[in-house]
């Protein structure tokens, strides 16, 4: 399944955000050329846990792709960056406002050369703005965006989501900003500069604490892993640990109750509907929990998931990675990294009719298609200039 097949993508990215847009580009098929500097490429290439050498977490972002190696500071490696662009459909590129402009492959240089190039800027902050010069990584996003704000406990120290949240939802938009772009331009359209800012997408993400706040005037805040508008739907301590359980309307409430055969809870008035459990959720966790202290996390699941309610354990990565649901979907893959070791990745989860974007390209060394790509832009410059 590759409906990207014909769409060439020239990636000047670091790290997680841009990575990860130009890898989920090349799983469907986009031929993706990862520009990296000679010294070192991409930093994430030195990230542990390594391989034979080979960062895992580079792997994670950089399969289906290509590398070459250029130093722009060098006009001749400078004019192959630019014969690269010049013949190609998309750049991708995260780096502070200004730094492209600086190097000659800013969006201006190409957008009457190109007229239909889809050119993708990633940042913190924006390409314009108070703020704009500024870097940020996905902990000051999180931070300067509101989400360490409602995360954690009430009345702890700041916490940030475990997982990069900020560059992960920041590349989904880029791609698919990239190939609403993509269709403009198929369907006779101009090319087009995006700029994709992580603190706009990381509010985005926000829709329902962002609307929360504009409706009521009031800043959400931290509730651990309750909700501030449904209960029970949180984390609850059982008798040899936690579990998750999301009772998340009326008639699940109802099969609660009648699972846990507590008839008495579906008729307290304080739990009448999902707004006054909500107001009331303390009290209710206490009265839950208690009886949940007599029993074990498998049977609590074991008996919501018999009635009906969604529920689940609170995994480990290695526990998630081994659930009977993502063998089933395939979605971890074997690849083999450069050094000759075969590794494990998550693949794509989508599925098209059934069908699984593959990896036809395992992640690349630093500069392995240097010869492959370069070489024939090498002869066509010079040709040019014979």
């Amino acid at each position: 399944m590759q409906p990207l097949k014909n769409v060439k993508v020239i990636e000047f990215c670091s790290v997680a955000a841009g990575p990860f847009a130009g890898m989920l580009l090349a799983d469907f098929g986009a031929d993706v050329i990862k520009v990296e500097r000679p010294d070192g490429g991409d930093s994430l290439r030195s990230w542990p846990p390594l391989s034979d050498g080979f960062s895992e977490n580079f792997a994670s972002l950089n399969r289906n792709k290509r590398s070459v190696t250029l130093n722009m500071k060098r006009p001749e490696d400078l004019e192959l960056a630019r014969q690269l662009v010049l013949e190609a459909d998309v750049v991708l590129e995260n780096n502070r406002p200004g730094v492209m402009d600086r190097l000659g492959l800013g969006y201006s240089w190409f957008e009457e050369r190109r007229p239909e190039l889809v050119y993708c800027s990633i940042s913190a902050y924006g390409q314009k703005g108070p703020r704009s010069k500024e870097g940020g990584f996905d902990l000051t996003l999180q931070a300067i965006s509101g989400i360490m704000g409602v995360t954690g406990e009430m009345g702890g120290a700041p916490v940030k989501c475990g997982v990069p949240l900020t560059d992960f939802c920041t590349g989904l938009y880029a791609a698919m900003a990239v190939i609403a772009a993509l269709q403009n331009v198929a369907t006779g359209g101009k090319g087009t500069h995006i700029d994709v800012p992580m603190l706009g997408a990381s509010l985005a993400i926000a829709a329902l604490q962002t609307s929360e706040y504009f409706g009521s005037g009031k800043d959400p805040r931290k509730l651990g892993s309750a909700h501030p508008r449904n209960a029970p739907y949180q984390a609850f301590k059982a008798q040899d640990g936690y579990f998750a359980m999301a009772a998340g309307n009326d008639a699940l409430w109802q099969a609660v109750c009648r699972s846990l055969e507590r008839p008495e809870l579906a008729d307290d008035p304080r739990f009448a509907s999902t707004s006054l459990r909500a107001q009331n959720q303390e009290v209710l966790r206490e009265l839950l929990e208690s009886q949940f202290a007599t029993m074990t996390s498998d049977e609590l699941l074991s008996l919501f998931r018999e009635a009906g309610v969604p529920c689940a354990p609170i995994n480990t990565y290695s526990e998630a990675l081994a659930d009977e649901q993502v063998k089933e979907m395939g979605w971890i893959q074997d690849i083999m990294l450069p050094g000759g070791a075969t590794t494990k990745t998550f693949g794509s989860p989508l599925r098209f009719s059934g069908q699984i974007p593959g990896i036809y390209r395992n992640p690349p060394s630093l500069g392995e298609h240097n010869s492959e790509i370069l070489d024939g832009l090498r002869a066509q410059l010079a040709e040019k200039d014979a």
